[in-house]
């Protein structure tokens, strides 16, 4: 077998070789090729041993020898390191022409990694990631354990879990399994794979006893994904649950089930999975011919190495899945490409006597589906640990590769040479542009065009004869109006004698010191300094220089921005021409991580290519999202949240997201229609087991409320009924037995009331109510035009007062004035009992047509809502100044809350929200500071109050700051808290402690701004309008005395 023949096949030893590289770097952060390969050849192809050299602290760097730097591209290198238990014998040297030494070397290669295989099922390959991922997890002291690891919880109610319509399915999170969900509605997504894993079938020898351990674990796997399919298919069920093929990829993760996985290396391995399994059916199926292996179609593709060793060209083809590319350094995905592509000294690719090396990578072969993984992940060898790296990433919604591909290299050179010249001439302009624009030889400089301006205005300035103490001098005041103040130091600065100055110079030479009390500038003091003396020829001359240089400069500063701007946009278009745009390839899926390198969330924004949308699919909750929120969250450099995986398909390819017809009748298939027949019946079983839970729930539903029923016929004692109350009369105008709010009313109508008869005693009661509602409603009127301080708030006292101020209609004004003169409570002497029966007849010759009593109802609500929010805040406040923070943070949340929705009616419904907010998240973020404090203590009662606290308190309230984007701060303070939490993962703690934070970790860093529900809104105190308006001042009054940070 060649070399090319063994690279070319999925199993080939160059792909084995490429990934153990790709997770070398991906472990240790270090992305020198050299150093990767002659760590690899220092352990004998022992990944294990390779991460410990990289990673030891006292571990020199191996000796970077040429003969080794680019093995992966000389002809035969596919396999130079052995894995097995000869290694140290068995190494030949591949650097010389032996062509014999290569064969020898391959054919030992393939015979250690036969022999491996048929002993236990498993490929070397696997094995070496095995051992590299358990050396990792065990060197990371950060990779924790957990007993008890989190899962979503059902809600009771069935209806709560039933799919919307033909929205997409989500998946159930059964323990850290973010990274599967994320993955899965990837692959699920493309039609193309769906089609391929729902009409898969087990081999006919499948019931027969396994040949080995990977039919054994894949077969299973297979089945269990295609149920899963199915149901994300025709499920009645908002998510479903993925645990049955969860477990079996676990199994053979062999670790804990609380360990989040990493997507690429899940993805990797789930495509492994699935080639074997296909490949096992593909070699059943062939007669005689190469057997075809439909996930190799789909994900692998190949490229051309092409470099120079020693002043040796060279050339050699290698296969590839996952795309590996280095973030750091770069800003967009091209740059990352062009970087990956090209390693070494590339001039030397032209010259045939250079002793430099370099290669490049070009795409001989692109596969429908291409995945590039984007290295986030970093080693510091310092702290021993991961860190993730938060750089934003820019990448495009259609990438075009045509630059990459072998057949455009030529013209692909010329560009990239182009492109070079054109920055380095770039890099001289701005270097001239920057000497314009910060002109000085000091530590402090200013743009040249200003320098020259301000030049020129100094020049032009009015010339003053005296100094500027003389200046000031000659505008103080009078010597009368002062007292003479002669010291030795003012005598010596104005030199003469006393004899030799006029009797007033005393008294000015103590101004001197007056300019530093006095209030105001004298109106004669220049404002800006001027020169003293200067000819008009001078002036004239200098001010033609400034103007001619200012112009020069501004033309020069100009010219260069103008081409800089030009080559910018030269060499972004350098690929737009026809020949280059023919290799589209349209973004398909985005998988994203938001936390720290050993904790976090995944969830993924993948393209609905028929509605033409982006979907949020998160876990349980899938949700409609737009390509700025996909941004937003995907690019970094923002919050800590960013792509790690991108899934572009080629665009040409229409069968990969085309829909399935129906033979006959031409129509498209959908939902049910498009599972095979076992998989329908699955999936109808599945239903009509839910259907049951439906039917379930709605019986005991309705017994229950034939219960409630039941109970409610059983005749019971009477309770004393309370005075009758109008229609349609607000709660806070009711009994003083119900509220105290009618007698502060009716203080305010009888004072009316009493003004009016002052003014028109001979007046019948009619007369007398209509002036008094006047009187009543001027004065109220005054109260809301006033502009009180923040203590105190006129819209507390009358319910009127509110409504002129949100611009009430006039009538819902009236009918409330009619009603506060039409309280009984003014029944009490017989003048007002006059007036009260006056208002009560008028109230009810109101038509239905006249007020519109459901709008009327609405403001009114609204009032109590407002009355209510106030409420929440002052109890609130009251809480937080006392440093009950806790108690503060509920009625905190519900006075934000229900304010939000006033102020959404109007801007003067509600309080302040800039308010409310501050004080909640300084809640939010004294309790967190207060249950890390519990958990750095270390004592398990203490800890588990501190975990109490964030899961009941903190955790909940996280969407409630994540909702609204506008609030930078809350997002900020969001961040801060995570971030505390995080920095403990890094830190050695006891195994009890790891085990809990682990378990938490994943629900303070999932990022869904789903709303939870909390509990029943805290009780409020019953205050009367006096009690509420005094107490209301007095918190907002303390306020006013303690500035808070960030307000």
């Amino acid at each position: 077998m060649t070399v090319e023949q063994n690279v070319l096949q999925p199993g080939g030893a160059a792909k084995h070789q490429q990934t153990f590289l790709n997770q070398l770097r991906e472990i240790t952060g270090i992305n020198d090729i050299q150093v990767l390969q002659q760590a690899l050849k220092d352990s004998n192809g022992n990944l294990e041993l390779a991460v410990a050299f990289l990673t030891a602290k006292n571990a020199k760097v191996p000796q970077q020898e040429e003969a080794t730097y680019y093995q992966t591209a000389l002809p035969g290198n596919d396999r130079y390191i052995s894995v097995g238990s000869q290694a140290d014998t068995n190494v030949i040297d591949l650097t010389g022409d032996d062509k014999d030494d290569l064969q020898r070397a391959i054919a030992l290669s393939l015979e250690e990694s036969n022999r491996a295989f048929r002993e236990t099922g498993i490929t070397d390959e696997e094995q070496a990631i095995s051992r590299v991922l358990e050396a990792s997890i065990a060197e990371n002291k950060a990779s924790l354990k957990r007993t008890h690891p989190e899962v979503w919880s059902d809600s009771p109610n069935p209806y709560d879990r039933k799919r919307q319509d033909n929205c997409p399915v989500g998946l159930k999170n059964v323990g850290n399994t973010c990274w599967f969900s994320a993955v899965i509605q990837s692959l699920f997504n493309l039609l193309e794979f769906r089609r391929l894993v729902l009409n898969f079938s087990a081999p006919a020898n499948a019931q027969d006893l396994p040949r080995n351990q990977k039919e054994h674990r894949n077969l299973p796997f297979m089945r269990e994904l295609r149920y899963l399919f199915a149901l994300l298919v025709g499920s009645k069920r908002k998510y479903v649950d993925p645990s049955r093929a969860v477990e079996i990829l676990k199994d053979a993760f062999k670790s804990n089930d609380s360990q989040q996985q990493d997507v690429s290396e899940f993805t990797h391995k789930l495509l492994d999975w699935l080639e074997d399994a296909f490949q096992i059916k593909a070699e059943e199926e062939r007669d005689g011919e190469k057997p075809k292996n439909p996930m190799v179609e789909l994900f692998y593709g190949r490229f051309l190495a092409v470099g120079v060793l020693e002043g040796k060209k060279f050339e050699n083809t290698e296969m590839f899945g996952q795309y590996p590319l280095q973030v750091n350094g770069f800003k967009d995905l091209h740059e990352c490409l062009e970087a990956a592509m090209i390693e070494g000294e590339i001039e030397s690719l032209h010259s045939e006597n250079s002793a430099k090396s370099g290669q490049e990578h070009w795409f001989t072969e692109l596969p429908p589906v291409l995945t590039f993984e984007l290295s986030r992940f970093e080693f510091n060898q310092a702290l021993g640990r991961p860190e993730k790296i938060h750089n934003k990433l820019e990448f495009p919604p259609i990438l075009y590769l045509d630059r990459y591909m072998h057949k455009n290299r030529e013209i692909t050179r010329i560009k990239r040479d182009e492109i070079k010249r054109l920055r380095e001439y770039l890099t001289v302009l701005q270097q001239r542009l920057e000497r314009y624009l910060s002109y000085g030889s000091g530590p402090k400089r200013f743009p040249l065009v200003d320098v020259l301006q301000y030049a020129l205005e100094f020049a032009s300035s009015k010339p003053v004869c005296t100094s500027p103490v003389d200046d000031l001098d000659a505008s103080a005041p009078s010597s009368g109006t002062l007292p003479v103040q002669t010291t030795p130091s003012t005598m010596e600065q104005q030199g003469p004698s006393s004899s030799d100055v006029p009797s007033t110079s005393p008294v000015q030479r103590s101004v001197i010191h007056k300019p530093f009390t006095q209030s105001r500038i004298p109106p004669d003091l220049p404002m800006h300094p001027a020169p003293r003396h200067i000819t008009e020829e001078e002036l004239s001359v200098l001010e033609g220089c400034l103007h001619r240089w200012r112009t020069e400069v501004e033309n020069d500063t100009r010219d260069l921005q103008e081409s800089i701007s030009r080559i910018h946009r030269t060499i972004e278009l350098m690929y737009s021409d026809k020949t280059m745009v023919q290799v589209p390839y349209r973004l398909h899926a985005v998988l994203v991580h938001e936390g720290q390198a050993n904790a976090g969330h995944y969830w993924a924004y993948i393209y609905d290519h028929h509605q033409n949308r982006w979907m949020k699919y998160n876990d349980i909750s899938v949700t409609k999202s737009t390509w700025e929120e996909l941004e937003r969250d995907s690019f970094g450099g923002y919050r800590n949240a960013s792509a790690y995986c991108l899934m572009y398909i080629n665009d040409k390819e229409q069968y990969l997201m085309q829909e399935e017809f129906n033979k006959e009748t031409g129509q498209i298939l959908v939902g049910m229609d498009t599972l095979p027949s076992d998989l329908r019946d699955y999936v109808k079983e599945d239903n009509k087991r839910f259907e049951k839970e439906l039917e379930e729930w709605d019986a005991e539903l309705a017994q229950k409320a034939q219960q409630e029923k039941l109970l409610s016929q059983i005749p019971r004692a009477p309770a004393p009924s309370p005075a009758p109350v109008q229609a349609g009369e607000p709660e806070y105008l009711e009994q003083p037995s119900r509220t105290d709010l009618s007698k502060h009313l009716k203080e305010d109508s009888v004072q009316a009331i009493n003004k009016a008869l002052a003014e028109q005693e001979d007046r019948g009661p009619e007369a007398i109510m209509d002036t008094a509602i006047k009187l009543e409603y001027t004065r109220l009127l005054k109260l809301a035009q006033e502009d009180p301080p923040p203590e105190c708030d006129y819209r507390l006292r009358h319910a009127i007062v509110y409504f002129i101020q949100n611009q009430a209609p006039k009538k819902i004004i009236e009918r409330t004035l009619l009603e506060q003169f039409g309280d009984h409570n003014l029944s009490f002497d017989e003048r007002c009992r006059n007036i009260m029966k006056v208002a009560q007849a008028k109230l009810e010759m109101i038509k239905p047509d006249e007020v519109n009593m459901e709008e009327y109802e609405r403001w009114h609500q609204d009032y109590r809502n407002f009355r209510e929010t106030t409420m929440f805040l002052m109890v609130g406040l009251e809480f937080f100044q006392k440093k009950s923070y806790m108690e503060a943070l509920l009625y905190l949340i519900y006075a934000y809350q229900n304010n939000k929705e006033l102020l959404s009616k109007g801007p003067y419904r509600g309080h302040d929200e800039e308010l409310i907010s501050h004080y909640r998240r300084e809640c939010l973020l004294k309790l967190n500071e207060h249950a890390a404090a519990l958990f750095e203590s270390g004592d398990d009662q203490e800890v588990n109050n501190g975990l109490i606290i964030m899961n009941e308190l903190i955790v909940p309230c996280l969407p409630l700051l994540l909702v609204d984007e506008m609030e930078e701060k809350d997002i900020v303070a969001v961040e801060d808290m995570r971030n505390r939490w995080c920095s403990y993962l890094g830190q050695e703690m006891e195994p009890n402690l790891q085990e809990k934070l682990t378990d938490f970790l994943p629900k303070l860093l999932d990022c869904s701004t789903e709303i939870k529900g909390f509990n029943d809104p805290p009780k409020l105190p019953s205050y009367s309008t006096h009690e509420l308006c005094e107490r209301y001042a007095r918190i907002m009054l303390s306020l006013s005395r303690t500035p808070a940070d960030g307000r």
